[in-house]
């Protein structure tokens, strides 16, 4: 199996920088690291939190960043006047869509409610079919312990299918993320469960 090369990635992350100065380093890292691999960014065009500190670094190690904001979040203070590219959209279902269409594959960050639609958003896409385009959890200090415990839990419970919980990847850093995705293959199984057929 031959590995992906990925063109350009797209970053989910919180707009707040977080309680723990490791979640901005480790946003930097990643930033960082696509641009050195010659990966461009796409983000959601922030200025500030875990967006900013991702974007800054890649920017600063020379990389391409391309945002994406909805025109009501266009304003001094929030959107980075400093990107590659800025696409202005009317609103969040267009940003998303256009993200998507940008990207070759999805990375979340720490971050909320805005973080986890996104990511979650993409993942039903894949299940859909919809898309073959992988996604992957970068972990610091543990902050998606949580999260994965409930989606191991949901799939105990067959609402998901273990196949497509295993899309979803996981690693503490950008390295071993990156070789996570590279590897990735969508799962030639059923979309849905317990339709005629053993979901085991």
């Amino acid at each position: 199996m031959t590995a992906r090369r990925f063109r350009r990635i797209c970053v989910f992350s919180g707009s707040s920088p977080g309680a723990r100065a490791s979640y901005g380093a480790a946003a930097a890292d990643l930033g960082r690291r696509l641009a050195e691999d010659g990966i461009e960014l796409v983000y959601g065009g922030g200025a500030i939190g875990l967006m900013g500190a991702a974007a800054n670094a890649a920017l600063a190690a020379g990389g391409v960043v391309i945002g994406v904001i909805p025109r009501a979040l266009e304003v001094d203070g929030i959107v980075h006047r400093g990107l590659s590219e800025l696409h202005v959209v009317p609103d969040m279902h267009a940003r998303k869509a256009l993200m998507a269409d940008l990207a070759d594959a999805f990375i979340a960050l720490p971050g909320g409610l805005g973080t986890l639609e996104e990511l979650f958003e993409a993942l039903t896409w894949a299940q859909l079919g919809l898309h073959a385009k992988p996604c992957g959890l970068l972990d610091v200090d543990g902050f998606f312990d949580a999260l994965t415990a409930f989606l191991d839990h949901a799939a105990a419970e067959r609402f998901i299918r273990r196949e497509h919980r295993a899309m979803l990847s996981l690693a503490r850093t950008p390295e071993a993320l990156l070789t996570q995705l590279a590897a990735c293959e969508p799962p030639p199984i059923p979309k849905w469960m317990d339709r005629g057929e053993d979901a085991e």
